[in-house]
């Protein structure tokens, strides 16, 4: 037996962060990012550009809170299952547009209960996971979709989002719930968020709908701009503009260090599959007020974005190609399953998105973070079919395959026939499906990742098994996609682990000890 080994490690136990890499985190020397002349963000103590995907995710609020409550699940332990999976997919990045009417009162009052501490806990677990945040303090919406909305606590549940932009009482109660959650100290880490070192920048709200004069729109930004600041806070501030764009000019001018776009080229709520070729509807994407933000140096930010109804893996590479092209330096799905509730799709039916029930997808977003980092702003790489190769990257409609292949990363979504630009040299295989360098037929993601010379490190996910219409209306009592625990052979073709290999379990409760033979 050669002294090669191959370690195995079950994806859907928990693999607890270091420590150490935490303290690290906690103690790093990360300053503030700042909105350079030009509308880029840099960070302050390198100035780097800022780069930053990931996904929302909302389990400490909402429907997602109430539904964990009512399966009698750890909501802790799951969020720390998920954000493991965000870890293991790449992500640097989480977006939230927090629901304020659970943790606030009329008057704006910051409450600290359950919602605000489970926040807090899932930001500690981002954070030693080193992943970045754009906060949303305030969402304006209630916290029963896709139910009723029950009785809560906060001024939006009193005024809704219409008084909420208007009535004086409810910007008051604003001013003061900002300022009060920016001076949150979260218990998990000791810092207040308006201090916080991974808080890349705040969204002031989420999606208003200004139907008043310009004048007063500005009034009210203006307002919301000091309240935030008061806190001393040196954290870029942006707001939304892809409501309301005919104040583009005033948003600009109400001062402001960015704006927040959105991105759904296939619609939303369909209620089944999209099929066909969706490639052109995500050529490019257009802001048609972009002479404005060059103007006035504003720096832009994709809060969510979805190739919705679709289950193919294909779109997203294209998406976030496009979003890069367009000068968005930050971009993020909307929006990630929990696991505990991804067999339903009950949080939003029109999306779907998670590691252990759609595979390929997710893959598909850990490429797209990929293309985000590796892609400058602003580059033409021409249009439509033209554009579907691209530095380290491939798009195939026909293969439902999006594709990473650089001389140290091999990422695929789907069966692909391509070889490994540098087997030598490559550290990294994450696939659905086969290759040249692994066959396997089962129905789940895998991981390899190259620990040292001669030892590798097998990540396994179980068969996904989608059974009805995700898509359509869905509940707890429907399940939409099954796991299955099936036993499948892999044949792994890698030139420092031989023909014959050790293979030994990692992870808690994983027994497994054998000698591969043939490379199987």
């Amino acid at each position: 037996m050669k002294n090669f080994r191959f370690k195995i490690f079950l994806a859907l136990s928990i693999a607890v962060a270091n420590p150490v890499v935490a303290q690290a985190v906690k103690n790093g020397k990360k300053a503030d990012v700042f909105v350079d002349d030009s509308g880029v963000m840099r960070w302050g103590h390198n100035k780097e550009e800022v780069k930053g995907f990931g996904v929302n995710y909302s389990v400490p609020f909402a429907h997602a809170f109430r539904s964990g409550k009512k399966m009698g699940v750890d909501l802790k332990k799951e969020m720390q299952n998920d954000v493991y999976h965000f870890s293991r997919l790449g992500f640097d990045l989480y977006r939230i547009h927090i629901w304020d009417t659970e943790i606030s009162d009329v008057e704006g009052n910051l409450l600290k209960n359950e919602h605000l501490d489970h926040f807090d806990f899932l930001i500690n677990e981002l954070k030693q996971r080193r992943i970045n945040f754009v906060l949303t303090p305030i969402a304006y919406w209630g916290g029963g979709w896709p139910e009723p909305d029950t009785e809560t606590p906060g001024f939006s549940h009193k005024y809704g989002k219409e008084g909420s932009l208007t009535h004086p009482d409810a910007i008051k109660a604003q001013e003061n719930y900002l300022a009060q959650f920016l001076e949150h100290v979260n218990p998990y880490t000791d810092i207040a968020y308006k201090d916080e070192p991974n808080v890349i920048a705040f969204e002031v709200s989420n999606e208003p709908h200004h139907r008043e004069s310009p004048e007063k729109v500005q009034e009210f930004i203006e307002r919301m701009i000091a309240s935030m600041k008061s806190t001393g806070t040196k954290k870029p501030i942006f707001y939304n503009v892809t409501h309301s764009i005919q104040l583009a000019e005033t948003y600009a001018k109400a001062g402001i260090d960015g704006g927040t776009f959105q991105w759904y080229p296939t619609g939303l709520g369909f209620g089944k599959e999209l099929e066909g070729n969706l490639l052109p509807n995500v050529n490019n994407y257009e802001i048609p007020f972009d002479e404005v933000w060059e103007e006035h140096g504003l720096a832009k930010l994709v809060y969510e974005f979805d190739a919705a109804d679709v289950m193919k893996s294909y779109m997203y590479s294209a998406m976030a190609r496009s979003i890069r092209q367009a000068g968005i330096q930050i971009g993020t799905h909307f929006a990630y399953d929990p696991t505990f509730m991804a067999p339903y799709n009950t949080e939003y039916d029109t999306h779907y998105m998670n590691l252990a029930y759609t595979p390929s997808k997710a893959l598909a977003l850990m490429i797209s973070g990929e293309i985000f980092h590796e892609l400058p702003m602003n580059e033409d790489l021409g249009k439509y079919p033209a554009n579907l190769n691209f530095g380290n990257f491939r798009i195939s409609y026909e293969k439902d395959l999006a594709e990473m292949n650089s001389d140290e990363k091999f990422i695929y979504t789907n069966t692909t026939e391509s070889q490994p630009k540098n087997l030598k040299k490559l550290k990294q295989i994450a696939g659905v499906g086969s290759s040249p360098v692994v066959k396997y037929e089962g129905k789940g993601a895998y991981f390899l990742d190259k620990l040292e010379k001669g030892v590798w490190r097998l990540e396994l996910m179980p068969d996904a098994i989608v059974v009805k219409n995700p898509f359509g209306n869905n509940s707890l009592d429907k399940t939409l996609a099954v796991i299955n625990h099936a036993e499948w052979e892999m044949k792994v073709t890698l030139p420092d682990l031989g023909a014959d290999f050790l293979i030994t379990g990692l992870n808690s409760g994983n027994e497994v000890s054998e000698n591969a033979t043939e490379n199987g």
